[in-house]
């Protein structure tokens, strides 16, 4: 590609709106589903990593779809379209669920809030994946026509995620809502007031320590983000290390780990199905999510430690010890809480048991690795003061 090409493609990508605070840090920038975001900056991946395992990172996920679905029914319709027990949820309680088509393959995974119900009608945000968001929204319009869906196009998200999370977070809010931020359990929710705007904030993330998201007005995203980060527990983080951070803690990345060819049970997603869901059904693909329940899939989503210092990156085949194609890698690097390289990928079930000795296929050569249970490092997950 040409000079002229680079510079044109870079200007069709969108900017979120912590763009010009990005170019401030001295992010090394990069096109990411229609975006252009931080990949790293000056620190390094390992280093922005490894802060964020020992003390808080700041990642923009403004590239993220964020919707709000209403509507009389809106809990029970959404059960149509996602295998999760959406209906159960309270009010400030949220859930982990995906978009299912009618082969029980996954067309996008998400996060659902349980708002306050407003004039009769439920209200459920909702935070999808930024690639497949405007397919999603289109799904939902197209399927849920008795609902309105708001696209909230002009709101930013923001996740702080690490162990002196909560401790920082605290002192960004009014001192009226401190204590109930740090109280706040692992998916949850909640509204709170900030000098004129709301900050609608959530214990949740995606690398397996404590944080949170918060979404907040485009035009205070900026101010807001560097005023965390000028706490010295709080560093800038990039999608190289968030990428590391969800892959030591065992997540699924869309469009590699799950996609419109992977179901949720062979994902290893069961646990995000509810005993109801799965004895009443009535969503999109149901038939084929209950026979991988009950009979088992034909492969599994597993995790893989690779011996030596090369990484089994994404497509890299599985074989067996005797040559056997088994399976494939989706998701592998090098994960810096363990020094050494860890990798993600589905294989045959009859092969899936963990200690079983396999090789990843690497520039034609075998690599030596071990089938292991996922997460590779414990979560840290705020269940709550016991």
């Amino acid at each position: 590609m040409s000079d002229i090409q680079t510079a044109a493609a870079v200007r069709d990508l969108v900017r979120t709106p912590l763009y010009d605070l990005h170019r401030a840090l001295g992010a090394c920038m990069t096109g990411f589903a229609g975006y252009t975001m931080p990949v790293q900056y000056p620190s390094g991946i390992v280093g922005e990593h490894l802060f964020t395992r020992t003390r808080a990172g700041l990642f923009d996920v403004s590239h993220m779809g964020q919707a709000i679905l209403s509507g009389p029914n809106a809990a029970r319709r959404l059960e149509t379209l996602v295998p999760g027990d959406i209906a159960a949820l309270a009010p400030g309680r949220m859930r982990y669920t995906q978009l299912l088509d009618g082969h029980g393959h996954i067309l996008d995974d998400l996060m659902v809030t349980r708002l306050d119900d407003e004039a009769g009608r439920e209200r459920l945000f909702l935070v999808v994946n930024a690639a497949p968001k405007r397919a999603d929204f289109a799904h939902l319009a197209a399927e849920l026509p008795d609902c309105a869906l708001t696209v909230l196009e002009d709101r930013a998200l923001l996740a702080l995620q690490g162990p002196r999370a909560a401790e920082v977070l605290r002192r960004h809010v009014l001192p009226a809502a401190a204590k109930s931020v740090s109280a706040m359990p692992f998916m949850a929710a909640g509204s709170y007031a900030r000098e004129g705007i709301f900050l609608d904030i959530s214990r949740s993330g995606y690398t397996g320590e404590d944080g949170f998201e918060i979404s907040l007005p485009a035009a205070a995203a900026p101010g807001f983000a560097q005023e965390l980060l000028d706490e010295a527990d709080v560093r800038p983080i990039g999608l190289g290390a968030r990428d590391s951070l969800r892959l030591e803690a065992g997540l699924c990345l869309y469009g590699h780990d799950i996609d419109r060819t992977t179901g949720p049970v062979e994902a290893g997603l069961s646990w995000s199905i509810s005993k109801r869901r799965c004895e009443e059904g009535g969503f999109l693909g149901y038939e084929q999510v209950k026979r991988a329940i009950e009979y088992g899939p034909s492969r599994l989503r597993v995790g893989f430690l690779v011996d030596g210092k090369v990484p089994a990156r994404e497509g890299a085949e599985i074989v067996t010890l005797e040559g056997e194609t088994i399976g494939r890698i989706t998701s592998g690097g090098f994960a810096p809480s363990l020094g050494r390289p860890v990798a993600m990928g589905y294989v045959d079930t009859a092969h899936a048991a963990p200690g079983a000795q396999v090789c990843p296929i690497v520039r034609g050569k075998p690599l030596a690795a071990k089938i292991v249970p996922i997460p590779f490092v414990p979560h840290h997950y705020f269940r709550g003061d016991r």
